[in-house]
């Protein structure tokens, strides 16, 4: 009997040797999700006078944004420490927090922590580390945010002359197409995003684009799904929206063309769940 001239393979799962082995990124795996605040002692709340106002006028105003009106805010200047502990304690923090530093030589700095209700923010401004104003603000986004985006663009669009540095050749394109975006941009036209990860950008070319599009003085993190690090730039309507894994590696790094990137925002359907939340956890509250 002669030898078959064809050798058999064997075929299915597990069958073949593979030389390599794909290694995929690891993507984010935990999401934040509403957990209600830890209250003290009923015996412990009830003379927090102080604070049960500030939260009664804090729903009062949450009531009047979710229908529509302008951002509102709560003075907590005047609470003594044992009040505001209890601010503390209801309001717990959120997923998205911001600092803002100031454009002069004194240390002026805003620190911005969403609650964990989601539209309620708390603004603490401080001057060379003393705190000197407290708020609770009620909105989609403090509005500071967006008043210092508007304040750090530059008069005038940076222009290139001469040769590109080595290793520049896809940043000057990018430039014209983010430039015809925001000349051209709306109040209340979607967001316009360049993807920045799935083009051919050297490091030279992302250092080029940042170095023309500026940075400004407004830092938001939000730990929503992963990390999200969003600077505003020195470019009218301009941001830098990166996203992280849980390695802390770069998964999804843009540039978007819109007022404020969305994932700052608390959403309209944030804004009534954050209301019926707040107003049960007051209800508790002021039962004591």
């Amino acid at each position: 009997m002669k030898d078959f001239p064809i050798p058999v393979v064997s075929i299915g799962p597990g069958s073949q040797l593979e030389d390599e082995v794909l290694d995929y990124m690891a993507m984010p795996q935990g999401m934040e999700t509403f957990r209600p605040p830890v209250l003290p002692e009923p015996e412990e709340i009830a003379a927090r006078v102080g604070a049960h106002i500030a939260l009664r006028e804090a729903l009062a105003q949450l009531e009047e944004v979710r229908h529509g009106g302008p951002n509102r805010s709560v003075d907590l200047n005047h609470l003594s420490l044992p009040d505001l502990k209890l601010i503390n304690q209801v309001l717990g923090e959120g997923e998205v927090s911001s600092i803002v530093k100031s454009a002069g030589d004194a240390q002026v700095e805003l620190n911005i922590q969403e609650s964990v209700f989601a539209g309620v923010w708390r603004v603490i401004q401080s001057v060379n580390g003393a705190v000197v104003s407290d708020t609770l603000e009620l909105g989609a986004v403090p509005s500071v945010l967006k008043t210092t985006a508007r304040q750090d663009v530059w008069p005038t669009v940076p222009r290139w002359e001469g040769a590109l540095p080595p290793n520049v050749q896809n940043a000057p394109s990018l430039l014209a197409e983010i430039e015809d975006q925001w000349r051209t941009w709306q109040p209340g036209q979607p967001a316009h995003v360049v993807n920045l990860t799935l083009l051919p950008m050297s490091n030279e070319d992302i250092g080029f684009l940042d170095h023309h599009l500026g940075t400004g003085r407004v830092l938001i993190l939000s730990r929503g799904y992963g990390n999200c690090r969003i600077t505003n730039t020195c470019t009218p309507h301009c941001w830098r929206v990166v996203y992280y894994n849980s390695q802390d590696l770069v998964i999804l790094n843009t540039v978007e063309v819109t007022e404020i990137p969305e994932v700052a925002l608390a959403a309209p359907e944030d804004l009534n769940d954050s209301y019926e939340r707040l107003k049960e956890v007051l209800e508790w509250v002021e039962q004591a």
